[in-house]
């Protein structure tokens, strides 16, 4: 299909309505499915001394009509979640849009105010005229115990729970309806691996909605005194590392304690409860086969936590120095790795598909980088906000590679999949069709599998990324790479500061052209990149 006689006048027309809804001194994006802007940019108030929430809360006031949010004040329809100030002189806050005191599921939304006081950008989609909705109306028959019943039988298994099943009311807008529901978060690994969100209808008690975002947690008692080591080890690909240990009661853990509040390396034996048994060698020399998997998962988790400290000054994936737990040798021929939300899981694969999954490091940086977005931006694990989920952690599971310079490309997870096949990969950043990814807004998936098609789509995006950093042409449009450095740089502005819980393709566009312009000024080569890019893959 070709799409690039297209591009120009789809372009001028974006950029005319933008104009003519915002003015001269705005630029807006609108969100599809609201009606309401999910991205606006611009000198959006006047310079002001007073604080930061005070001038967020003026601007929605003076534009409710714009927001169409509900509510007598914005204090009663907003609440301030997080702020922040970074090194550019920006203070970045994190709302939540409420109802009648109920948090609206997905409702996320961040501003950025200058050092002269001015609101620069507000992003992420408000849903409107809330208080319209007829279902809102209906009295809530269930409570948060009858609505974990309700999801557990329909979960249809009798799990064993890590974490206590909870269920908080919420305002969630479902198929254009809103109404009240509990969200049921159901925690556990056995039989299987579950992390599932339940939405269950506050007063029809009709599973509104149901996904799995597999998360999990547990608790080990490990050495907390000793001495910090250097030992060595062998990788699973047969290359030897050193790696930080702790020597204490005469053995040696794999707990290292110069990073961070400690990364700690666990063995699974081949069970699946986590975390394991934290791992103990007798003279810090892991060299046997056994040890490889272990070696890799301390090694790379090290290595992540290294480039976002020293690239983003970035303490562990929460900011805050937060404990890095990974588990190795989970299950029998387990063909996955991933990051429970809490801690990272491994499996040793089934010596075909898939071997020992710890022994690559974009996988790795991959897994931790979804446990940054859970502390950033949080983006929802479906539809375009999951997609742009698994296309960050492309993003920096790559970059992470390139990095440390760890046998860089733009393949994922190369190194340990199909490992009696030369060449392949999981998936290609730079030609995700290669794996029967589309590279084009309009050859998206548009079902209900894999939660919207969340790894599928994540190729629209990583092409993007990918013409952003290296250039290219592509369905006509030529793209003049500024750099995998300034590709990431903006990204994680991006991610961190302005993307919300329900980001969209469009808003992900505007988010990285704002990022870019705080970071480089609105007339750099980067924020043609970006434009060129997002062109080129039809996201408007």
């Amino acid at each position: 299909m070709k799409r690039k006689v297209f591009v120009a006048l789809i372009l001028v027309f974006a950029l005319s309505f933008s104009t003519a809804l915002a003015g001269t001194n705005e630029k807006v994006t609108l969100s599809k499915k609201h009606g309401t802007p999910e991205f606006i940019a611009g000198e959006l108030t006047k310079p002001s001394k007073e604080k930061a929430e005070d001038i967020v809360f003026s601007y929605l006031k003076e534009n409710k009509n714009k927001f169409k949010f509900t509510g007598e004040s914005s204090k009663e329809a907003f609440k301030i979640i997080s702020k922040s100030k970074d090194d550019l002189g920006y203070t970045y806050l994190r709302l939540q849009q409420e109802y009648k005191g109920v948090p609206v599921f997905g409702s996320t939304q961040t501003v950025h105010i200058n050092k002269d006081g001015v609101l620069t950008s507000f992003s992420g989609a408000v849903i409107p005229d809330i208080d319209k909705h007829k279902k809102l109306k209906l009295e809530k028959k269930i409570n948060s115990k009858e609505a974990i019943s309700i999801a557990e039988a329909d979960l249809g298994i009798s799990p064993e729970y890590v974490v206590s099943p909870t269920g908080i009311l919420m305002v969630y807008l479902y198929e254009d309806e809103a109404r009240y529901v509990y969200l049921v978060r159901l925690n556990f690994l056995n039989p299987e691996p579950g992390n599932w969100y339940y939405f269950v209808d506050a007063s029809t008690k009709e599973i509104v909605n149901k996904f799995n975002a597999f998360y999990t947690k547990k608790t080990s008692s490990i050495p907390t005194t000793g001495e910090d080591k250097i030992g060595t080890g062998i990788g699973v690909l047969g290359d030897t590392k050193d790696i930080n240990t702790l020597l204490s009661s005469s053995s040696y853990y794999l707990i290292d304690r110069t990073r961070g509040n400690h990364i700690q390396t666990f063995d699974g034996n081949s069970r699946t409860r986590l975390p394991g048994s934290i791992w103990i060698d007798s003279d810090n020399n892991l060299i046997d086969s056994y040890d490889n998997a272990a070696v890799d998962a301390h090694k790379y988790a090290a290595l992540t936590y290294d480039y976002f400290s020293d690239v983003f000054g970035r303490n562990s994936f929460d900011g805050n120095g937060a404990t890095i737990k990974s588990t190795v040798h989970y299950g029998r021929n387990y063909n996955n790795a991933g990051w429970t939300g809490y801690q990272m899981v491994f499996g040793d694969g089934d010596g075909t598909l898939f071997r020992e999954l710890s022994g690559s490091l974009d996988v790795m940086a991959h897994e931790l980088t979804h446990a940054v977005t859970q502390y950033t931006a949080d983006l929802i694990y479906q539809d375009e906000s999951g997609a742009i989920n698994e296309a960050m952690s492309d993003v920096f599971g790559t970059a992470v590679e390139f990095w440390a310079n760890n046998n860089p490309d733009w393949l994922l997870g190369e190194d340990i999949y199909t490992p009696n096949i030369s060449g392949d990969a999981l998936r290609s950043m730079e030609n995700p069709t290669d794996s029967g990814d589309p590279d084009h807004y309009d050859d998206r998936y548009t079902g209900t599998e894999d939660y919207g098609g969340v790894h599928t789509n994540s190729g629209i995006i990583n092409k993007a990324a990918y013409l952003i950093s290296e250039g290219g042409t592509h369905y006509g449009v030529n793209v003049n790479g500024i750099g995998i450095d300034k590709m990431t740089a903006i990204f994680y502005r991006a991610l961190n500061q302005h993307l919300t819980q329900s980001s969209t393709f469009s808003q992900l566009r505007a988010a990285l052209i704002q990022s870019a312009t705080e970071l480089y000024g609105a007339n750099g080569s980067e924020t043609q990149a970006i434009n060129d890019a997002f062109d080129s893959v039809g996201v408007y």
